[in-house]
């Protein structure tokens, strides 16, 4: 059988979930756990991270431990609209 590779969407959409549902407290997550979670290298994790806070769907706070990023309300709209999205998709047999 082979490898079902996840694509750059899907990768956001992990990323998205997991600081939307699974953040241990309010302040958010560290890219420490991101990359457990999201099971993405630490450079490429980075890379995604930026864009997500430039484009406004991640929120990131620094304190002197770390930093970390927790999921803004534009970043909800979108996870939302993803996932209907990806139904969408999945409908009609593609994958996204």
């Amino acid at each position: 059988m082979a490898a079902m590779y996840r694509t750059h969407m899907s990768i956001i959409g992990d990323i998205l979930s997991t600081t939307r549902d699974e953040a241990p407290d309010e302040s958010g997550t560290t890219v420490t756990y991101l990359i457990r979670k999201a099971n993405v290298s630490y450079s490429r994790l980075s890379k995604i991270l930026d864009t997500l806070v430039q484009q406004g769907l991640l929120e990131q706070t620094s304190s002197e431990r770390a930093c970390k990023y927790k999921i803004s309300d534009r970043g909800r709209e979108f996870l939302q609209a993803y996932r209907g999205f990806r139904e969408f998709a999945d409908s009609f047999g593609l994958r996204i």
